[in-house]
């Protein structure tokens, strides 16, 4: 189902370790971060409670925001940072429309939605994997292939896609699923024709939950692989 809501996640907070710019796949993101004058503490005072993160766009090296606490959401963080306004905004809006209404239509048992000026997707963890893997199951290919399908038809945009897990386990090995996880998504799409200068992934382990995981219902929602689609500089300019 399609959802216009601009929800707040409930925020899990977590450890990234020194290598964090390791499981953002664009290493050079984090780099324009700090020639802008983003000031970041040192490893060494990163809190078990911080779950700050870095997250950008490729296009033209522009920075698409850095979002931490604030939204509780890496993927929609990635969105509400990226976005463009005015004129062009509005334009890139009606193309996130379109895009938005035919991916709820060839994506089944994804969840679309609109948030400012992208679109944010979930796969939950059981539609794209088997329960603690980040082999991609061959009956659910189909629904990246059609994610690609529609990344072609609308090539302005950037991705970020980010994984999750629930908090069986310790945060390391949670962290490591949900980067393997979103690395996975990211090379079938790449495998299907879209421009790797267009993809991002990060993991977010246990960090991020949309629900309890006090309960296996809960553990069930917060095994997820979400995806930001959001605009590039050159969005909206050949639309």
């Amino acid at each position: 189902m399609r959802s216009f809501a601009r929800s707040r996640h409930p925020n899990r907070s977590g450890h990234p370790s020194c290598a964090t710019a390791r499981y953002v796949r664009r290493a050079g993101l984090f780099t324009v971060l700090l020639a802008v004058g983003f000031t970041m503490a040192s490893c060494s005072s990163w809190g078990h409670r911080e779950t700050g993160t870095v997250v950008g766009t490729a296009a033209g090296g522009a920075v698409g925001g850095v979002i931490g606490t604030q939204t509780g959401s890496t993927a929609r963080g990635a969105i509400i940072g990226a976005v463009v306004g005015g004129a062009a905004g509005a334009v890139i809006g009606h193309q996130m429309d379109r895009q938005a209404e035919e991916l709820e239509n060839q994506v089944p048992g994804a969840i679309v939605e609109r948030v400012g000026e992208g679109i944010h997707v979930t796969f939950p963890s059981g539609l794209l994997f088997e329960f603690d893997s980040y082999a991609i199951r061959s009956d659910a290919a189909t629904h990246l292939r059609q994610l690609a399908v529609s990344l072609g038809e609308y090539p302005n945009t950037q991705l970020l896609i980010v994984g999750h897990t629930d908090s069986v386990g310790s945060d390391t090995y949670n962290h490591g699923l949900s980067v393997r996880r979103a690395e996975a998504a990211l090379n079938y799409l790449t495998s299907q024709g879209v421009s790797a200068q267009r993809v991002h992934a990060s993991g977010r382990g246990e960090w991020e939950p949309l629900a309890t995981n006090e309960t296996a219902a809960g553990r069930q929602a917060n095994r997820r692989v979400e995806v930001a689609i959001f605009s590039g500089e050159a969005a909206g300019a050949s639309q």
